[in-house]
């Protein structure tokens, strides 16, 4: 894609059936077994297309709240395309938020160790519960995931680090349709972590994608594409059509995948601050760094602050979207050591 920017035109994409009567539940179809499974005969995983939901919804008298993010995702074909893109094996303890009816969690507890799959909707964890019986390393959470705006919920990480301590050498990796809702500020909150995961492979709008490898000068670049460069190699997989998606949603979706670069990431003395800095920056985004910094560090003289940005090689006139997030973070650094 590409955007007008501060400095003219910029690349700114990033890195690149009919049941028996006591039976409500309708006939699904099912994926065969995985051979490199690590469940000794795993149960038969239920495909997730549209008439499996139709039929499955409609038996439970529910229907999609896409007031929080309902859409599931109906091609088979682009769910293989996640899982394949998530590489996930037998030492990986996966996180999966939005559960949905658990057609993508089954699918990926017959290739991890372990599988913590977080729902919020308690309709859905009813469903849910009932396709993955028999699939002992699963544990499906009913909770929000995020305790708050900037939080992760505690019994989550408890779950998933329990998992990930069990045995030596396990890696820690999110792999999900993430709700629309809330991808941004879990993405964001994940990578707040001490031990956060390895990989995000994700399901996101085009827009948070767009936003999150934006470059600089680009009109989606801001806080938040800094926060995830200066700590993962960020790639967009695909770009999914409203269509692939039960509801359809009003926008189009992608996949993404997120890599953690710890050499990147080591060079954050205080993520918490970076994080916080990053944010003021971009809070007004017209207006001059200099006003800015004077904004935000009000205990700091205009003398002070044009001292920095002049050491930094700041022109008094630039603003925060023309910052590289080498730049950016190099400037927190300097005005944290002030």
């Amino acid at each position: 894609m590409k955007r007008e920017g501060g400095r003219g035109k910029q690349e700114c994409g990033g890195h690149s059936a009919a049941t028996k009567a006591q039976d409500p539940r309708p006939k699904t179809q099912y994926l065969g077994p995985n051979p490199q499974s690590p469940i000794p005969n795993p149960p038969r995983v239920p495909k997730q297309t549209l008439s499996f939901l139709l039929e499955r919804f409609r038996a439970a008298g529910i229907r999609p709240r896409t007031d929080i993010g309902q859409n599931f995702l109906i091609d088979l074909n682009l769910q293989r395309v996640l899982l394949d893109a998530a590489a996930v094996g037998p030492a990986d303890v996966v996180l999966e938020i939005g559960t949905g009816t658990g057609g993508l969690t089954a699918l990926l507890a017959q290739q991890a160790a372990a599988v913590v799959s977080v729902e919020v909707d308690r309709q859905l964890v009813q469903l849910a519960t009932e396709e993955l019986a028999g699939l002992a390393n699963v544990t499906v959470l009913h909770t929000d995931a995020l305790r708050r705006k900037h939080e992760i919920q505690p019994a989550v990480l408890e779950a998933v680090y329990a998992h990930l301590d069990a045995a030596p050498g396990r890696h820690f990796k999110l792999v999900a349709n993430l709700p629309f809702n809330v991808a941004t500020p879990l993405l964001a909150n994940l990578l707040a972590l001490d031990r956060p995961p390895e990989t995000m492979t994700a399901t996101v709008q085009k827009e948070v994608a767009e936003r999150i490898m934006a470059r600089p000068g680009c009109k989606d670049y801001g806080a938040l594409a800094i926060w995830v460069q200066c700590q993962c190699r960020v790639e967009l997989l695909r770009v999914l059509a409203p269509s692939v998606f039960w509801p359809r949603p009003k926008v189009s979706s992608a996949f993404v995948q997120l890599t953690l670069e710890e050499d990147r990431r080591r060079a954050i003395p205080d993520r918490g601050y970076f994080h916080d800095f990053a944010g003021k920056m971009f809070r007004h985004r017209r207006k001059l760094l200099r006003s800015e910094l004077l904004a935000s560090f009000k205990d700091r003289s205009k003398a002070e602050i044009d001292n920095l940005l002049a050491a930094q090689g700041f022109a008094p006139t630039a603003r925060a979207e023309q910052l590289s997030p080498e730049q950016m973070l190099a400037l927190c650094a300097a005005v944290r050591a002030m």
